[in-house]
């Protein structure tokens, strides 16, 4: 038996982003303001974790009301039929994580660049592991198809989209898995 240890997602120290060309000339921030995560881990290097996330799409926030309101439609992410995304780790080494994202209907695999900023114990008593995730993703392969394009010719979002993630995690529960050599 080997014990694994769960952490979950702290969300007052954690930023789900990303960051998205328009018109190709400015860079349109944003972020989830609802999600949820953990990582299992056997001990506090992580070199054999699972993280797991969802973000609910209704909670998406670029800091313009009409903006938010149309991602939310169909001519983006459809929250109202795919009201979440979710990403499940297949591999982490310490520099690269690597899994399946699934948004609307479409799962692909992404990779993601790593810092692993270490563990502490805070005043409180709680060990707390911070980590920045870093990618990017083609809308496009996810169903994120609507675009438009300005007189100038410009197309008005850029399929490149920046993931830019920092998440602390709080070290929660102990339980035990059976290790197969």
């Amino acid at each position: 038996m080997k014990t694994k240890t769960v952490w979950k997602i702290d969300p007052s120290h954690t930023e789900i982003g990303f960051k998205v060309k328009s018109m190709m000339i400015s860079t349109v921030s944003g972020h989830f303001e609802d999600f949820a995560g953990s990582v299992e881990a056997s001990d506090d290097n992580f070199m054999d974790a699972n993280f797991n996330f969802t973000a609910q799409i209704g909670s998406i926030n670029t800091n313009d009301q009409d903006r938010d309101t149309h991602l939310k439609s169909d001519d983006f992410f459809n929250a109202a039929q795919y009201p979440q995304l979710k990403f499940v780790s297949k591999s982490y080494n310490g520099d690269k994580l690597t899994g399946d994202l699934t948004i609307r209907d479409v799962t692909k695999e992404i990779s993601l660049d790593v810092d692993y900023n270490g563990t502490v114990l805070d005043p409180y008593g709680q060990t707390k592991a911070g980590f920045e995730f870093e990618g990017t993703l083609k809308r496009k392969d996810f169903n994120l198809k609507w675009n438009a394009v300005t007189e100038a010719g410009n197309v008005v979002v850029s399929d490149k989209v920046k993931l830019v993630v920092s998440v602390q995690f709080v070290k929660r529960v102990l339980y035990n898995e059976k290790v197969t050599i």
